[in-house]
């Protein structure tokens, strides 16, 4: 396996999160307390949680949490769901189960980097990228034509990170049934998955429209609760699922008691939370409209199809890079240059940057940043 490269986003937070004053590019919408979290509790988790004993949990996740994903699902059971300790875990152990020296895998760009590092590590990988020319389309016919007779696994990342791009429904389904046709698995990354500001373009999952895809989620994303570190494959494949589970006990063996029983009563209260959280970036996106025709001559903004992220155009003349760097500097405004992004398979733009939408009160960051414009005019 070949060494994985410096994770160039936990790199860069490790710099800034915590430090710089306004943290205006998170990807999780905003979260909630414990005090928040528990009053959505039906009596039976309230029970679990005020009686939990604090002993190992099942290598499989917790049966009733398994339960309560499986029910977000149209044809999964809780037998074909399998826990993580957050989806990066996830991703990391299918990729290790699903790719070997001899095959091949194809990626959508741009993405979280560990999606295309982790199969990198691993075997050939062909990229296809979304086209910020034409609002990030995929074209599928690129998919096709990077397809090889030892193809494994299309990965793909829908409400996208950074882009916020959501593709048709319609296209989504013919690249499920492309991949059964050729006993390929898609790998579906859905973490923001009911933060689309069309409900009528949500996606179906993968896991529901194919016995060989694995559709990834976690409770980091969509439900604003990344300190929980839950997330789960779904995946109807049994065999499949097993090896999972073998290949994890590797890694976490298990998840943290509390956590899990925290997780299902967020994923049982899932619609209330995605409701609100919806409401919130429905607020916010007037706000950052407002913002960037104010600095028309210096950005290009399109809010995201869906998710809580979106990658803005930076038209400046010192790029976007140095715009990052003395913005988190000088003014404390963190933001992610598209360095971080950038990929070993395609072409990706070096022009943008990533900025949250999906947390409350984005004025102060913003002002900030009108600021410490204004005062470079």
């Amino acid at each position: 396996m070949t060494r994985l490269p410096d994770f160039r986003l936990e790199t860069y937070f490790s710099r800034w999160e915590f430090t710089a004053r306004h943290h205006l590019t998170a990807s999780d919408a905003q979260t909630m307390t414990m005090t928040e979290l528990l009053a959505l509790a039906d009596d039976q988790d309230r029970h679990a949680w005020e009686t939990l004993s604090l002993g190992y949990t099942e290598t499989f996740g917790d049966p009733a949490l398994r339960q309560a994903v499986a029910d977000t699902y149209t044809h999964a059971d809780a037998d074909d769901v399998i826990c993580f300790a957050g989806a990066e875990e996830a991703l990391y152990v299918a990729m290790q189960v699903l790719l070997g020296p001899g095959d091949h895998a194809v990626v959508v760009t741009p993405n979280y980097q560990s999606a295309e590092t982790v199969p990198l590590s691993l075997c050939d990988v062909t990229g296809v990228a979304l086209d910020p020319e034409r609002d990030w389309a995929l074209d599928l016919d690129q998919v096709v034509a990077a397809l090889r007779p030892n193809t494994r696994v299309v990965s793909v990342n829908f409400p996208n990170n950074p882009t916020g791009k959501i593709i048709d429904a319609e296209d989504f389904t013919r690249l499920a049934r492309l991949c059964d046709e050729r006993g390929i698995h898609l790998f579906s990354d859905e973490v923001y998955r009911g933060l689309e500001l069309d409900p009528s373009r949500t996606l179906p999952q993968a896991a529901d429209l194919s016995d060989s895809a694995l559709s990834l989620n976690v409770t980091s994303k969509s439900l604003g609760m990344p300190g929980l570190r839950i997330g789960w494959i779904v995946c109807r494949d049994r065999k499949l699922r097993s090896r999972l589970e073998r290949a994890k006990h590797y890694t976490t063996i298990c998840n943290s008691a509390p956590s899990e029983v925290l997780a299902r009563i967020a994923v049982k209260a899932r619609e209330r939370i995605l409701d609100r959280n919806r409401g919130i970036i429905a607020a916010n996106l007037p706000v950052f409209d407002a913002f960037f025709a104010e600095f028309g001559e210096l950005f290009q903004w399109r809010a995201p199809d869906g998710g809580c992220v979106a990658y803005p155009r930076y038209l400046g003349r010192d790029g976007v890079e140095a715009f990052c760097t003395d913005l988190v500097e000088q003014a404390g405004v963190l933001l992610l240059p598209a360095g971080i992004y950038r990929s070993e398979l395609t072409a990706t733009p070096a022009d943008r940057f990533r900025i949250g939408v999906g947390r409350r009160d984005p004025e102060p960051a913003l002002d900030a940043l009108a600021a410490w414009l204004r005062g470079r005019r």
